[in-house]
């Protein structure tokens, strides 16, 4: 409680966002990663500093997402997340996906996204994913630089939304956790998948010359 109560304070000197934006995004990353037992051991971290901000909607959505690590046998868990967020295209994590698919531009957004991450002056740990996997850029908007943080996620908001509404067809608790994300953005949320769909951009398919490239730039389907 203590390290999110010091996030606060820092905060206090920059631009306020929306229901604490950045506790809710600290949160968000841990929720939206692998759940190990690092991350299940911060449950209940994690809903005392729900608590603290009940009255905010971002905080009451993802503490359904909270709820269910708490609730869940461990191993249930993981196959879990592995089947939505590693074995299907319509869930990845992965942010440039969403804007590049399977392509040789993906390169460039990943770079982007490092570049990012360097201008802000702190040491970004990727804990060994790619920089534009979303519990990163969460935690990067958490602890590191807010107003790019929301910057980058608001670019990618169409992402954001396609994925919560996928989630949400799946009626998976991980949705609200998305829908919070989504709160604390600037811009309102489309009320449907269809507006959603009108946000993006179609999502290249080339395949070609792709295989020097890292293998969890290709996301599974599920056999």
């Amino acid at each position: 409680m203590k390290a999110l109560r010091a996030l606060d304070r820092r905060s206090a000197t920059r631009r306020r966002q929306p229901a604490d934006a950045r506790v809710i995004h600290q949160i968000a990353s841990w929720c939206l990663s692998y759940p190990d037992d690092d991350v299940l051991a911060r449950v209940d971290l994690m809903r005392a500093a729900l608590d603290e901000r009940n009255e905010y909607a971002a905080a009451q959505r993802m503490r359904i997402t909270v709820d269910h690590l708490a609730a869940g046998d461990p191993g249930d868990l993981r196959r879990e997340y592995i089947d939505l967020f590693d074995l299907s295209k319509r869930h990845t994590l992965y942010l440039s996906y969403w804007t590049d698919g399977d392509t040789r531009r993906r390169g460039t957004s990943l770079g982007e996204f490092k570049q990012a991450y360097r201008d802000s002056g702190f040491l970004v740990d990727l804990h060994g994913e790619l920089p534009d996997h979303l519990p990163i850029v969460l935690e990067f908007s958490a602890r590191a630089d807010p107003q790019r943080g929301v910057e980058i996620l608001e670019k990618h908001r169409a992402a954001l939304e396609l994925i919560k509404f996928s989630l949400l067809e799946r009626e998976s608790p991980y949705a609200a956790t998305l829908d919070a994300v989504c709160r604390t953005l600037p811009s309102p949320s489309p009320p449907d998948r269809e507006s959603a769909m009108a946000m993006s951009r179609p999502v290249p398919t080339e395949t070609v010359g792709l295989e020097p490239y890292d293998p969890r730039l290709l996301p599974l389907d599920p056999t």
